[in-house]
């Protein structure tokens, strides 16, 4: 039973024997949110200020212009970056960014084609309602399935919680789209009343990791927590994940705000007491590191460190650490010749890469 295995089972915080070293590909990036490998190895890098990078091999810096108007504020700005699975075809580039508006400020979604350094034909796919004030907890990753529908995720806002739980509300929640913005008709609350159609899964609280696992193809996510309760969750159609109703953290100022299980409500496969504020997630697949493939990583923000989650199926059975102290990490990702890339959150981040010591 995988149930609270991130409770249950051996932590192992010891360092990974040296078979890895780091190498900087980049510097004075200012905090670097999401990136992506294009073909021929040209990397963007989007940075939370609003500004969209292109990063060549020989060191090369090249800002893409195109980009909306974006509300850069708190922990909102310009966040993730996705290839459309036929970018090779077509071109497209899809991101999500904190959209201005009345109201305030929401997690939006856009597509556009990149040709060189400028983004063309730019159509905004998903706008969040309701738009709110503060600049806290917008998620936001995009991940494609292996049928070329486009999962988005959100936060709740940091003070609208309760809205996790509401149907009416993209606050809190798990999207899925078709690549052009469209619903798909068998999403889980499409002709219910009172319910967004573009809603896959509900009672998130802030999700700023996910990634299909690599046999099974079904999305795998992690959640920040309040005060303790980073979760990792397997995410199913319509399905609740609990938040604010059952969690394992506590308010800020100290005290209970609901159990860590109620019925009807998925449980985690992983919970981190106290939290490591995880960012960044991917399955690994790669040769360079054959002892690694098929494991979960993400970074830590608060934790400062690389984790790596041993899996069995679908249980986790170990928790390694590495490079504890690097920096913060915000995102985590695999690049084409097996490495592992790694953006570091700061006013002068930086573009790191995970290669074998030899």
């Amino acid at each position: 039973m995988r149930l609270f295995a991130g409770l249950l089972l051996l932590l192992s915080t010891a360092l990974f024997a040296q078979d890895h070293r780091v190498e900087t590909l980049a510097g004075g990036l200012h905090h670097p949110w999401g990136l992506a490998e294009l073909p021929g190895g040209d990397l963007l890098v989007s940075e939370r200020r609003g500004r969209l990078l292109r990063l060549t091999p020989d060191g090369g810096r090249h800002q893409v212009s195109g980009l909306p108007d974006i509300a850069v504020t708190g922990q909102g700005g310009l966040l993730d970056l996705a290839l459309h699975p036929d970018f090779v075809d077509n071109r497209r580039l899809y991101f999500s960014y904190s959209q201005p508006g009345r109201g305030g400020a929401g997690t939006a979604v856009a597509r556009a084609r990149l040709e060189g350094d400028r983004l063309l034909d730019l159509e905004v796919l998903f706008e969040q309602h309701p738009r709110t004030s503060g600049g806290g907890h917008f998620g936001s990753r995009l991940v494609f399935d292996r049928d070329g529908y486009l999962f988005i995720t959100t936060g709740d806002r940091f003070h609208s919680r309760k809205q996790a739980q509401q149907l009416d509300s993209h606050l809190g929640k798990i999207l899925r789209l078709h690549d052009d913005g469209r619903v798909p008709a068998d999403n889980p609350f499409v002709g219910q009343a009172g319910a967004l159609p573009e809603i896959w899964s509900y009672g998130h609280r802030n999700v700023q990791g996910a990634a299909l696992h690599p046999g099974t193809g079904v999305l795998w996510t992690h959640e920040h927590g309040p005060r303790g309760g980073d979760e990792v969750n397997i995410i199913k159609k319509g399905a609740n994940y609990g938040w604010p109703l059952a969690t394992f953290g506590e308010e800020y100022g100290g005290g209970r705000i609901g159990p860590p299980s109620l019925p009807g409500m998925e449980d985690p496969v992983w919970v981190w007491v106290p939290s490591i504020a995880p960012s960044g997630m991917m399955f690994y697949t790669g040769d360079l590191f054959p002892q690694w493939r098929n494991q979960l990583f993400l970074g830590a923000l608060a934790g400062q460190r690389l984790v790596r989650l041993e899996l069995d199926g679908d249980e986790v059975v170990q928790e390694h650490h590495l490079l504890r102290g690097q920096a913060r990490l915000r995102t985590v990702t695999q690049a084409a010749d097996g490495g592992i890339y790694l953006l570091t959150d700061e006013p002068n981040g930086k573009l790191l890469k995970l290669v074998p010591a030899q």
